[in-house]
Protein backbone atom coordinates (compact mmCIF):
# COMPACT_ATOMS: atom_id res chain seq x y z
CA UNK A 1 0.00 0.00 0.00
CA UNK A 2 1.94 3.33 -1.01
CA UNK A 3 2.25 5.57 1.93
CA UNK A 4 0.20 8.83 1.20
CA UNK A 5 1.99 12.43 1.24
CA UNK A 6 1.06 15.23 2.74
CA UNK A 7 -0.84 17.83 2.03
CA UNK A 8 0.96 18.99 -1.06
CA UNK A 9 1.08 23.10 -2.05
CA UNK A 10 -0.61 24.11 -5.45
CA UNK A 11 2.47 24.33 -7.69
CA UNK A 12 3.15 20.51 -6.85
CA UNK A 13 0.19 19.19 -8.07
CA UNK A 14 0.36 22.26 -11.01
CA UNK A 15 3.46 19.87 -11.83
CA UNK A 16 1.98 16.88 -12.33
CA UNK A 17 -0.78 18.51 -14.78
CA UNK A 18 0.09 18.38 -18.52
CA UNK A 19 -1.80 18.20 -21.61
CA UNK A 20 -2.73 15.31 -23.66
CA UNK A 21 -5.56 15.02 -26.02
CA UNK A 22 -5.07 18.72 -26.28
CA UNK A 23 -6.87 18.73 -22.28
CA UNK A 24 -5.12 19.45 -19.45
CA UNK A 25 -5.02 16.36 -17.14
CA UNK A 26 -3.26 14.24 -14.37
CA UNK A 27 -2.89 10.78 -14.50
CA UNK A 28 -4.81 8.95 -11.94
CA UNK A 29 -1.73 8.19 -9.61
CA UNK A 30 -0.65 11.79 -8.97
CA UNK A 31 -4.53 12.00 -8.15
CA UNK A 32 -4.35 9.05 -5.64
CA UNK A 33 -1.44 10.56 -4.23
CA UNK A 34 -3.01 13.27 -3.63
CA UNK A 35 -6.52 12.39 -2.03
CA UNK A 36 -4.21 10.08 -0.01
CA UNK A 37 -5.55 6.69 -0.86
CA UNK A 38 -3.75 3.85 -3.41
CA UNK A 39 -3.99 3.74 -7.03
CA UNK A 40 -5.94 1.15 -7.03
CA UNK A 41 -8.47 2.36 -4.40
CA UNK A 42 -9.02 5.08 -6.61
CA UNK A 43 -9.78 3.22 -9.60
CA UNK A 44 -11.83 1.16 -7.94
CA UNK A 45 -14.15 3.75 -6.95
CA UNK A 46 -14.33 5.40 -10.17
CA UNK A 47 -15.58 2.15 -11.86
CA UNK A 48 -18.13 2.11 -8.90
CA UNK A 49 -19.77 5.10 -10.43
CA UNK A 50 -18.67 4.88 -14.06
CA UNK A 51 -21.55 7.04 -14.85
CA UNK A 52 -19.86 10.36 -12.98
CA UNK A 53 -16.39 9.69 -15.78
CA UNK A 54 -17.42 10.87 -18.65
CA UNK A 55 -15.19 10.63 -21.37
CA UNK A 56 -14.07 14.52 -21.10
CA UNK A 57 -14.15 14.04 -17.48
CA UNK A 58 -11.38 11.01 -17.38
CA UNK A 59 -10.24 8.63 -20.30
CA UNK A 60 -7.81 5.57 -21.06
CA UNK A 61 -4.32 6.31 -21.92
CA UNK A 62 -4.19 4.00 -25.55
CA UNK A 63 -0.56 2.03 -25.56
CA UNK A 64 0.95 4.74 -27.91
CA UNK A 65 0.01 7.64 -25.50
CA UNK A 66 1.66 5.36 -22.62
CA UNK A 67 4.94 4.94 -24.91
CA UNK A 68 5.13 8.76 -25.69
CA UNK A 69 4.73 9.37 -21.96
CA UNK A 70 7.63 6.90 -20.78
CA UNK A 71 9.44 8.33 -23.36
CA UNK A 72 9.24 11.99 -22.19
CA UNK A 73 9.95 10.73 -18.70
CA UNK A 74 13.54 9.09 -18.81
CA UNK A 75 12.30 6.96 -15.99
CA UNK A 76 8.95 5.61 -15.97
CA UNK A 77 6.16 7.65 -13.96
CA UNK A 78 3.58 4.95 -14.27
CA UNK A 79 5.34 2.24 -12.92
CA UNK A 80 5.22 -1.43 -13.52
CA UNK A 81 1.57 -1.09 -14.17
CA UNK A 82 -0.32 -4.06 -15.33
CA UNK A 83 -3.14 -1.77 -16.74
CA UNK A 84 -2.78 1.63 -19.18
CA UNK A 85 -3.58 4.81 -16.45
CA UNK A 86 -6.48 6.70 -16.28
CA UNK A 87 -6.26 10.72 -17.02
CA UNK A 88 -8.40 12.86 -15.42
CA UNK A 89 -9.17 16.14 -16.70
CA UNK A 90 -10.37 19.05 -14.05
CA UNK A 91 -13.92 17.75 -13.84
CA UNK A 92 -13.10 14.48 -13.43
CA UNK A 93 -10.58 14.71 -10.78
CA UNK A 94 -13.25 16.95 -8.30
CA UNK A 95 -15.74 14.10 -9.28
CA UNK A 96 -13.11 11.99 -8.12
CA UNK A 97 -12.75 13.74 -4.88
CA UNK A 98 -16.73 13.50 -4.55
CA UNK A 99 -16.93 9.82 -4.99
CA UNK A 100 -13.87 9.15 -2.60
CA UNK A 101 -15.53 11.04 0.41
CA UNK A 102 -12.79 10.85 2.39
CA UNK A 103 -11.96 14.49 4.51
CA UNK A 104 -8.46 14.64 2.58
CA UNK A 105 -10.13 14.07 -0.74
CA UNK A 106 -12.65 16.62 -0.40
CA UNK A 107 -10.16 19.13 1.14
CA UNK A 108 -7.38 18.56 -1.80
CA UNK A 109 -9.84 18.81 -4.56
CA UNK A 110 -9.94 22.52 -3.55
CA UNK A 111 -6.35 22.23 -4.06
CA UNK A 112 -6.37 20.58 -7.33
CA UNK A 113 -8.97 23.18 -8.85
CA UNK A 114 -6.78 25.50 -8.11
CA UNK A 115 -3.86 24.48 -9.71
CA UNK A 116 -5.88 23.94 -12.74
CA UNK A 117 -6.68 27.18 -12.49
CA UNK A 118 -3.38 28.92 -11.90
CA UNK A 119 -2.25 26.69 -15.18
CA UNK A 120 -4.98 28.40 -16.83
CA UNK A 121 -3.73 31.75 -15.80
CA UNK A 122 -0.06 31.41 -16.96
CA UNK A 123 -1.17 30.12 -19.98
CA UNK A 124 -3.78 33.19 -21.01
CA UNK A 125 -1.00 35.71 -19.56
CA UNK A 126 1.58 33.67 -21.81
CA UNK A 127 -0.88 34.33 -25.09
CA UNK A 128 -1.34 37.91 -24.12
CA UNK A 129 2.57 38.46 -23.78
CA UNK A 130 2.79 37.01 -27.55
CA UNK A 131 0.47 39.01 -28.97
CA UNK A 132 2.13 42.11 -27.39
CA UNK A 133 5.66 40.95 -28.64
CA UNK A 134 3.78 40.64 -32.00
CA UNK A 135 2.32 43.80 -32.03
CA UNK A 136 5.91 45.39 -31.39
CA UNK A 137 7.56 43.32 -34.29
CA UNK A 138 5.05 44.83 -36.75
CA UNK A 139 4.89 48.49 -35.50
CA UNK A 140 9.10 48.40 -35.75
CA UNK A 141 8.55 46.83 -39.21
CA UNK A 142 6.52 50.33 -39.98
CA UNK A 143 8.97 52.39 -39.02
CA UNK A 144 11.64 54.29 -41.46
CA UNK A 145 14.86 52.62 -42.24
CA UNK A 146 16.87 55.18 -40.00
CA UNK A 147 14.47 54.72 -36.79
CA UNK A 148 15.04 50.88 -37.19
CA UNK A 149 18.96 51.49 -37.25
CA UNK A 150 18.77 53.68 -34.45
CA UNK A 151 16.36 50.33 -32.29
CA UNK A 152 19.57 48.05 -33.50
CA UNK A 153 21.92 49.77 -31.95
CA UNK A 154 20.25 50.28 -28.76
CA UNK A 155 18.97 46.42 -29.16
CA UNK A 156 22.54 46.19 -28.97
CA UNK A 157 24.11 47.77 -26.63
CA UNK A 158 21.82 46.82 -24.22
CA UNK A 159 22.99 43.22 -25.28
CA UNK A 160 26.25 44.57 -24.34
CA UNK A 161 25.50 44.88 -21.24
CA UNK A 162 23.99 41.69 -20.71
CA UNK A 163 27.10 39.93 -21.20
CA UNK A 164 29.39 39.43 -18.73
CA UNK A 165 32.30 40.23 -19.76
CA UNK A 166 35.26 37.85 -20.13
CA UNK A 167 37.76 37.50 -16.98
CA UNK A 168 41.21 38.72 -17.46
CA UNK A 169 43.23 35.88 -17.25
CA UNK A 170 46.30 35.80 -14.56
CA UNK A 171 49.64 34.13 -15.35
CA UNK A 172 50.78 31.11 -13.34
CA UNK A 173 52.96 32.13 -10.14
CA UNK A 174 53.75 35.14 -8.36
CA UNK A 175 53.59 38.39 -10.61
CA UNK A 176 53.84 42.09 -8.97
CA UNK A 177 51.55 43.87 -10.77
CA UNK A 178 51.48 47.30 -8.56
CA UNK A 179 48.58 48.55 -11.06
CA UNK A 180 46.26 46.14 -9.78
CA UNK A 181 44.60 46.42 -6.49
Amino acid sequence: MAKPKALAPVADITRAIFVLRGQRVILDRELAAIYGVTTGRLNEAVKRNAERFPEDFMFQLTAEELENLRSQFATSSCGGRRYRPFAFTEHGAIQAANVLNSPRAITMGVHVVRAFVRLREILASNKDLARKLIALERSLLALDLKTQRQFKEVYDAIRALMDTPVPKRRGIGFTADIEEN
